[in-house]
């Protein structure tokens, strides 16, 4: 099979770490350069893109992209890392007058909007070299900033009272911790509650509908650029730049070519055929990504 560059969405599942899913999908595909965007934890499922080949380098694009998640939060416990697989730290009775639809949806509608967030201390971010989950396995201490992050939407699905969860749909910026979040709108209704499980069901423009599961590649390897999403598709939605022959060789050596667009990312052609990806900084042009040819 000859190297391929682009995009493939994968249904990562349950238990899974996002690099379990890369060194699978490595077996599969027999191709050694193969990235993700968007890590998620071994106990969340959902999109979790993988690039192929060249298109490694998009990755930078990619992970700046907004998410939407659906959540489900377990009340009146709070564990040690926020999710199931932390230890329970606190009980606290919920009171059954909270498990109302009114009074969920107006708690998640306070925190529609922009806010700081304190990351989890058991986080992969690095502080002085260190990841935070380094710090917390060892009890150390450590300061960890707040970050600016988003939250566009935050609805309510569905109330178990019995299981004293409820089950969230909320779409927020980069960077968001989706297990803070569970904490915070466990404590503004009175309790404490942690994330029982996680289902990514977008990526900016890529939903769980587009994804597929490893078998399905695996029993179909031979139609794997069926369903791979090119670099020319990922950018289908920005301008294109139409280079003539003779300033293409000047592009794909790395020159920086003047050209009068606004700055921004552009799809690069000549003679109608897609040479990959170029960023127009200051009237030039200078070349990105190229596809494999």
């Amino acid at each position: 099979m000859s190297k391929i560059d682009g995009l493939i969405l994968i249904n990562k599942p349950k238990g899974w770490t996002s690099h379990d899913v890369i060194n699978k999908l490595r077996s599969i595909l027999h191709q050694k350069k193969i990235g993700h965007t968007g890590t998620l934890d071994p106990m969340a499922t959902g999109v979790l893109p993988v690039l192929l080949g060249n298109a490694t380098k998009l990755s930078k694009y990619l992970i700046e992209h907004d998410k939407t998640y659906i959540a489900v939060i377990k009340l009146g416990i709070k564990t040690n890392t926020g999710d199931e697989e932390g230890e329970i730290i606190e009980r606290k009775e919920v009171n059954i007058d909270i498990l109302k639809n009114t009074y969920i949806e107006d708690v998640l509608k306070s925190f529609i909007g922009n806010q700081k967030q304190k990351p989890p201390i058991y986080s992969a971010i690095k502080i002085n070299g260190k990841k935070l989950y380094e710090y917390a396995r060892n009890n150390e201490f450590v300061e960890i900033p707040e970050r600016d992050i988003e939250v566009y939407e935050a609805k309510l699905l569905e109330i178990n009272k019995n299981e004293v969860e409820i089950r969230i749909q909320i779409s927020v910026s980069k960077g968001t911790y989706i297990r803070k979040l569970c904490e915070d709108i466990s404590e503004k209704l009175g309790t404490v509650g942690y994330m029982k499980e996680l289902e990514r069901i977008r990526v900016d423009k890529y939903y769980i509908k587009d994804t597929l599961d490893l078998d399905y590649i695996k029993n179909n390897i031979d139609n794997v650029n069926n369903f791979c999403i090119s670099i020319e598709e990922i950018f289908d939605g920005n301008n294109k730049i139409i280079l003539p022959k003779d300033k293409l060789k000047h592009f794909l050596n790395g020159v920086m070519l003047t050209q009068l667009y606004v700055d921004g990312i552009y799809r690069i052609y000549c003679e109608d055929v897609f040479i990959g990806i170029g960023i127009v900084k200051d009237k030039l042009l200078k070349r990105d990504v190229v596809v494999q040819k």
